[in-house]
């Protein structure tokens, strides 16, 4: 079966989390991604331990299914090379901080002039524009200064880190997925491509939609833990164990919040649902103090309650509904002996992992990214000679 983004091409100039897990999506989806790479080293994700055939598990796990070709773009002749790729790309993706492309010579208006119909995106922690555009950030701080950072963690407490980076891989990866297949529609009908510009503070920002709409109300203004979704509610928490486990309730509506009384002999509860009752999430905290996380799932196995056990990493890919959904898969990488187990992205579908192939080593498809380019095997060789590509 084709997979749906089969025929589009992508250079990919990212690195580190947020624009490889955005070409990842593209990949796992069928496109060609070809990833140009700096010949000193190339992604430094490469080199992060552990390690799984002599390469990291972290890059293998982001870079699967593509191409590497590593290009000086220093060198003179360098962004001639990445004009002559681009020619037939669909999709350009890079992660420089603003004005870096335009100094080497393949900013957007540059490409644009050598393909009208490229799709241009660049994936930034502050956007092209304001006073940050060309501040340093990582993850955290663009979660702090998107506002999701201040709405995590408990009422009079300090803001808690999530435990996953998600301005780079929803701010950047997602938001710039959305941008660019945006683009990439629009370019159907206009026979043009056109710049995206893609800011992980504001990919982190977005999250806060229902506090950010009371807050611009401006009837109050929510904060952490005070939130009914973020603490305040008994009915919508995270309950510890007698096993020093965690149970999530969820129980939002009525009807859930009925089945759960049921369940655990509560019935004088279900008047005192949505209340902020601090009262009531001390007497629900004691009552799951009194069971393993064992005994509330197998408790609440077949009731609609909307009450989960919190798993941990490595239980993910033995629970029955993953496993149903054969959301993991293993997958034979060039110099290991054993496979290694991956997760799908989303938006793969059942059978979509008989396509996905090794993680590249650095400057393995130079040579043939090249020639497909229509450079020939003289061109090719001159190139390597004075060192602005390299292979392995």
């Amino acid at each position: 079966m084709t997979l749906p983004l089969a025929g589009l091409k992508v250079l990919d100039l990212t690195r580190l989390l947020p624009g490889p897990y955005l070409s990842l999506l593209f990949a796992d989806m069928g496109a060609d991604v070809i990833k140009v790479e700096a010949p000193q080293g190339g992604d430094w994700v490469r080199f992060l331990p552990p390690q799984h055939g002599g390469m990291s598990v972290h890059f293998i796990g982001l870079n699967r299914s593509k191409r590497s070709i590593a290009l000086n773009l220093k060198k003179p002749g360098g962004a001639d090379v990445l004009k002559k790729l681009v020619e037939g790309a669909d999709v350009l993706l890079e992660s420089f901080r603003p004005g870096v492309m335009d100094r080497l010579g393949v900013g957007y208006e540059a490409l644009r002039a050598v393909n009208p119909r490229l799709v241009y995106a660049s994936v930034t922690g502050y956007g092209q524009t304001g006073p940050y555009r060309d501040r340093a950030g990582h993850d955290l701080n663009y979660c702090a200064l998107g506002g999701s950072l201040a709405m995590t963690g408990k009422e009079g407490g300090p803001p808690q880190m999530a435990g996953f980076q998600l301005a780079d891989v929803a701010g950047g990866g997602l938001f710039g997925m959305v941008g660019v297949l945006a683009a990439l529609h629009a370019r159907s009908t206009t026979g043009e491509g056109r710049f995206v510009d893609v800011s992980m503070t504001e990919g982190a920002m977005a999250f806060n939609v229902l506090t950010m709409a009371t807050t611009l109300h401006g009837s109050e203004q929510p904060t952490r833990g005070t939130d009914r979704l973020n603490g305040s509610a008994a009915c919508y928490g995270v309950y510890e164990t007698k096993d020093g486990g965690y149970m999530t309730l969820a129980a939002l509506e009525p009807k859930f919040w009925s089945a759960f009384c049921e369940a655990v002999d509560k019935p004088d509860w279900r008047r005192r649902h949505m209340g902020q009752d601090a009262a009531m999430k001390v007497e629900i905290a004691a009552l799951f103090k009194t069971r393993t996380r064992e005994n509330w799932t197998a408790l609440f196995a077949d009731r609609d309650a909307c009450v989960e056990p919190v798993l941990e990493l490595a239980e993910l890919p033995e629970h029955p509904q993953h496993v149903a959904r054969d959301a993991f898969f293993s997958m034979k990488q060039t110099g290991a002996d054993e496979p290694l187990r991956q997760y799908k992205t989303p938006v793969m579908q059942p059978g979509d992992e008989q396509h996905i192939g090794p993680a590249p080593r650095l400057g393995e498809h130079t040579v043939a990214v090249l020639t497909e380019a229509g450079y020939s095997d003289e061109q090719v060789a001159e190139l390597l000679s004075s060192a602005v590509v390299s292979r392995l």
